[in-house]
């Protein structure tokens, strides 16, 4: 079933409207939350790129944040900040030529061995930075300026401007999410679902399987490299922590608690999950307990996420009984083909996810 085209448009219209009049009518402190929400909404955008549209458990993509951070602190100079236009492609570029070796490796395991063979890689640039003086080791490095927009000596953004940030922060996000978008539509996204789905049906077909999970995994890791730079850019601190598998699973909890099966999924989840945090750290001294209550009632009464919802509230229209938003799969047999009742699927990693809260 699929909701009215133009519910869904007036919905996003209304979400993105709010979001850019925030800064005019929420104090200093919230527009930082709210740039903090929508980096780390990008980072989780990133992650469901390869769990939900690939199948692929990743573990390490917290590595690719805290490295892309690092990159940043590399290229700031002392009396300075770095310019936008070099150092963020770099970083990407970096994290893109790290991600492509963990994942020509790591793509030759299947299931769990593969969440354990990324999460080894997380933890092997995890201690790298933790255990050498390379990025003032445990003490993490400080960026004293924020990244400058400019050209020519005449500044186009100032970064410093809370709310400038934000608006920058927000723009990334958006075309964060339009490129996840126009990707997963495409016969690349089809090719990718095919392969999550049955993968040796892909290969029947000829699909390059490989290739296709290897480029998810490279282009993931590039759209964590822009949230991680940019939130380095706002704290203006990096350190391993941000490398680390507990940022990894705090990420895979928000993509599966907002959903898997949408672009705009992994945003909710982030959004609602810091949202959460903010509001039990002021309210209970044990908010982490309470917190992972909530996450596993929310788990098992919406074990399609919190966008679920949104299709309880507004019932989505038939279209041949399948969502558009879901690359079509041809059946793995004559009686697959066949009608079947509808059924709720549980994610597969929900558990998995629920046990790092």
């Amino acid at each position: 079933m699929t909701r009215s085209p133009s519910a869904a448009t007036s919905l996003l219209v209304v979400l993105l409207g709010l979001a850019v009049a925030l800064p005019f009518v929420a104090p200093g402190y919230y527009v930082q939350f709210a740039s903090k929400a929508v980096l780390m909404a990008m980072l989780a955008l990133s992650l469901n790129l390869v769990v939900g549209y690939g199948g692929m458990v990743s573990m390490c993509h917290a590595a690719f944040f805290g490295l892309s951070g690092y990159m940043l602190g590399f290229m700031t100079a002392d009396d300075a900040g770095a310019s936008v236009w070099l150092a963020l492609p770099a970083a990407i570029l970096v994290v893109a030529a790290v991600a492509a070796i963990i994942g020509a490796l790591s793509l030759r395991t299947r299931g769990i061995y593969f969440i354990m063979v990324t999460l080894a890689f997380g933890e092997m640039l995890f201690y790298l930075f933790h255990d050498t003086k390379i990025g003032g080791g445990s003490d993490g490095l400080y960026i004293y300026f924020k990244p400058e927009f400019a050209i020519g000596g005449l500044v186009l953004l100032d970064l410093e401007n809370a709310r400038t940030f934000y608006y920058v922060a927000l723009g990334g996000l958006v075309g964060a999410a339009l490129l996840v978008q126009a990707l997963v539509r495409s016969p690349f996204g089809h090719a990718l679902a095919a392969a999550r789905d049955n993968e040796r049906r892909a290969l029947s077909l000829g699909f390059p399987v490989f290739r296709i999970r290897l480029l998810a995994f490279v282009l993931s890791a590039m759209i964590a490299a822009v949230a991680g730079f940019f939130s380095a850019a706002q704290f203006g601190f990096v350190a391993p922590q941000l490398l680390g598998w507990h940022l990894s699973a705090s990420v895979l909890v928000m993509v599966v608690l907002g959903g898997m099966s949408s672009v705009l999924g992994p945003v909710i989840g982030a959004i609602a999950l810091l949202g959460l945090e903010e509001v039990l750290k002021s309210t209970f001294e044990h908010w982490k307990l309470i917190k992972g209550l909530i996450v596993i009632a929310l788990v098992f009464a919406l074990p399609g996420g919190v966008q679920q919802l949104a299709a309880m509230i507004a019932p989505r229209k038939t279209e041949g009984g399948r969502d558009p938003e879901t690359p079509e799969v041809l059946p793995a047999s004559p009686r697959a083909s066949e009608p079947r009742a509808p059924e709720v699927k549980r994610s597969p990693v929900a558990k998995e996810a629920v046990s790092h809260v």
